[in-house]
């Protein structure tokens, strides 16, 4: 019988004093795509690190298709038949797509010159077998989030590794780009790779997994066939409790129309938009990658240079050219790309919180020590961020308690209307539960919610009513009782 691809046992890690892994445990064979789950800090990212050989473990074993194996770094893994997708990208933007995907492996032609030829076309090659639209040319700084995620998606697989650590590779990503990933899967399942699947999305957990392995507090907690398990108790294995409803939703749209767009242009493809937006609902914006939701966003929010069009505010016309104006207007916008705009990583968490009130926390041109501290517990206490001292580096917290920071810094600018594109990207289910109470109570409280989404189980779950953007333009509208998965990716397409 042959070994497994990959066996781990007993692995161990602590920082500081701190387990952030307790007892690591994990198999995997050819041809299996097995599902790693667990809440934020449960230790998988630690887990992938230590495998991966960015950072040494503590203790335990890795066997690697049965030999006993230590990676002192990612190329010694990769060496070795092991890639990773990483949740966090890192490109090099002013690199076109094809550098990117075979950064420090070029083709080379005579006297050492890079062959960029046979680079391009290789590139196009390995982006056509995958259905990915992307150019091998275009810089990577000109491209969106989701193609940022394919070109990532591209790299990891023109290693041709044996082993495929695929870690929320859907986050940027709409429904039929993840379409176009799990096709990916599928063949490479079929000629006998074993693939490592994170994800919080535990939609997809059941579409491309079929087994699992799930971690909690930094340890083993049990594993098994996905045939063998229902929703509702794997996440309960995840969280340690059952849930009693997954979607918080509480509030009754009002009347009074608190934001109107007329006409609305932008100059990255936003056309001809209308919308209407009451006190007290919560409205999604639901289209595919490329569809025009974050640039809309953009727009409203002072961004990009108007175009054309009016908004209005609780009825009065406003002219919005930039963030500032915008704040000021009671608009708070959270971006997609938590750790890229919605974060300074190497601030803390007080820093992070109050970054958006700092006139208001101000003695002059100096800061207002306990007033900013004050206003950062207090914000800490309301959305029950995790952290053992607001002076810790924001980078030190799990992603659900750093979307956390993000939705309390906009609160402490008391905003009449939340802008949240894809709020719950890369979290896990119990962080989902705790931002889906915040936005329900917001517009209980007569806020207005205005919510991008990829995950049509969300826009079902919490929307009173959906857009759907297609190519820059609004394609349709439904209300709450017509909401559909069929419907919105009907529409979207």
């Amino acid at each position: 019988m042959a070994a497994d691809l990959l066996e781990v046992e007993g692995l161990t890690k602590s920082f500081g004093g701190i387990a952030a892994l307790k007892d690591g445990r994990f198999r995997l064979q050819a041809g299996q795509v097995k599902a790693l789950c667990g809440g934020n800090g449960a230790g998988k990212s630690t887990f992938l690190s230590i495998v991966m050989g960015i950072q040494p473990r503590d203790g335990g074993v890795i066997r690697r298709a049965g030999r006993p194996v230590t990676y002192r770094s990612p190329r010694e893994a990769r060496a070795d038949g092991i890639s990773i997708i990483e949740q966090e990208l890192s490109p090099v933007p002013a690199m076109s797509v094809a550098e990117n995907i075979y950064l420090g492996r070029e083709p080379t032609a005579g006297f050492g010159r890079i062959d960029f030829r046979k680079m391009n076309r290789d590139a196009q090659a390995l982006l056509d077998s995958l259905h990915f639209d992307i150019d091998p040319r275009t810089l990577m700084m000109d491209l969106t989030v989701g193609k940022l995620q394919l070109v990532e998606i591209a790299r990891a697989l023109s290693h041709d590794s044996e082993i495929i650590i695929m870690d929320e590779p859907t986050s940027a990503l709409g429904e039929a780009e993840a379409d176009q990933l799990f096709e990916a899967i599928a063949t490479l399942k079929a000629r006998g790779k074993g693939i490592i699947y994170v994800t919080h999305r535990l939609s997809e957990v059941f579409e491309v997994a079929d087994s699992y392995t799930v971690f909690r507090d930094g340890a083993f907690v049990g594993e098994g066939a996905i045939a063998d398990i229902t929703r509702d108790d794997l996440i309960q294995m995840i969280v340690g409790r059952p849930l009693t409803e997954e979607f918080i939703k509480e509030n009754v749209p009002g009347d009074e129309i608190a934001l109107e767009l007329r006409g609305i242009n932008s100059v990255k493809g936003v056309r001809g938009i209308d919308l209407t937006a009451h006190r007290g609902e919560i409205l999604a914006v639901f289209g595919l990658m490329g569809s025009g939701r974050t640039e809309l966003f953009e727009r409203i929010f002072g961004l990009v240079r108007d175009q054309g069009g009016e908004i209005r505010i609780g009825g009065a016309a406003t002219a919005i050219r930039s963030p500032g104006q915008a704040i000021g207007k009671g608009l708070a916008l959270v971006t997609e790309d938590r750790k890229g705009t919605g974060l300074v990583l190497t601030a803390s968490v007080r820093d992070n919180i109050c970054m958006a009130r700092l006139k208001k926390l101000g003695l002059g041109p100096m800061m207002n020590i306990r007033a900013e501290a004050k206003a950062s517990r207090r914000m800490i206490d309301l959305f029950n961020i995790k952290t053992g001292n607001d002076r810790d580096p924001v980078s030190s917290l799990s992603g659900g308690n750093q979307q956390k920071v993000v939705l309390g810094r906009w609160f402490l600018t008391e905003p009449a209307i939340l802008l949240l594109d894809e709020p719950t990207r890369g979290v896990d289910v119990g962080a989902k539960r705790e931002i889906y109470r915040i936005m329900s109570d917001f517009a209980v409280q007569g806020g207005t919610v205005i919510m991008i989404s990829s995950e049509t189980d969300e826009v079902i779950g919490m929307a009173d009513r959906a857009l759907v953007m297609r190519d820059g333009r609004i394609a349709g509208e439904l209300a709450r009782p017509e909401l559909s998965a069929k419907r919105l990716v009907s529409l979207a397409a």
